[in-house]
């Protein structure tokens, strides 16, 4: 039976305090939001909703769901999500086997590390970026969403560290019975590697799903968006009529409904994804972030 002292029980009452009140700093806007969503035009207006719905109704769902652009939207930004969070990790395992290895094996390792580090430090900047990505006809496409960040440094480091973790005798056993690079890579490293793979697919969904700013740079059309600029047309500039909001349905239920319906279909993907991905994600950090 283990005893505490009375100034550890205080430290952890203490620690479970603090992160009861983050998780509720977390868990309630969320909690409103869809409160609000299930509430009544005058509710919402009159801005008395809080935690739970007033003249409980599915309007304003039934006008997210009915908007064309709005389902469209969110097709581009599962589309989005998908084939940059695969291209990502991709790149980035290919990245990081290639320089776990050690300087007699691999020559060049010490300059292509320089180089990811200092490009993680200085960026080249938007306009540059822009030009690139115009210069090279990817405007008005996917691509331009997903290539330009295909590559994250910091993830590539993650994974690097993770990798020259395992033993040696994984790598020198899978070359011994005949197996390339790209058959170590895929059959022995990644299967021994899921909790820094989870960890940095769920990096990868979260910053590619919640990207807004590049889909309104790249994309000259509003039908192009993807559903995170879609949602700030909609919630931070509040233009209906370009994303094909009915205005007259308006007029039965709150704008504020809508753009809280919205928010919450909108976060919904990532909420449903990570509880499949959390026991991993400790780990992942843990084992990736120091080199044994």
């Amino acid at each position: 039976m283990r005893f505490y002292s009375k100034t550890y029980k205080t430290f952890q009452f203490f620690n479970y305090t603090c992160i009861a009140l983050l998780s509720l700093a977390c868990i309630l806007p969320l909690i409103h939001i869809l409160a609000v969503s299930f509430s009544s035009r005058d509710a919402a207006t009159a801005n008395i909703v809080n935690f739970i719905p007033i003249d409980f109704t599915t309007a304003a769902y039934k006008e997210t769901l009915g908007n064309n652009n709005f389902i469209r939207a969110l097709l581009i930004g599962v589309q989005r999500t998908v084939l940059g969070t695969v291209l990502s990790l991709i790149v980035t395992m290919m990245a990081a086997y290639s320089l776990s290895k050690e300087q007699h094996r691999f020559r060049g390792r010490n300059i292509y590390s320089w180089y990811f580090i200092i490009i993680m430090l200085f960026h080249g900047g938007l306009i540059p970026t822009y030009l690139v990505v115009s210069g090279t006809g990817l405007m008005d496409s996917i691509w331009a969403l997903v290539i330009p960040s295909a590559v994250n440094v910091w993830n590539m480091i993650l994974m690097l560290n993770f990798f020259r973790n395992l033993p040696q005798e994984l790598e020198e056993a899978a070359l011994m019975d005949g197996a390339g690079h790209f058959r170590t890579l895929f059959s022995i490293f990644i299967p021994v590697s899921m909790p820094s793979v989870a960890t940095i697919m769920l990096f990868t969904m979260v910053v590619h799903w919640n990207s807004w700013f590049d889909g309104i740079l790249y994309m000259t059309k509003v039908e192009d968006y993807p559903l995170a600029s879609f949602l700030h047309t909609i919630v931070v500039k509040e233009n209906f009529s370009e994303v094909g909001v009915d205005l007259a349905a308006l007029h039965q239920i709150s704008n504020r409904t809508v753009k809280s319906s919205q928010i919450f279909i909108g976060a919904l993907p990532i909420l449903l994804v990570y509880p499949f991905l959390q026991k991993y994600f400790v780990k992942g950090i843990v084992l990736g972030s120091v080199k044994g």
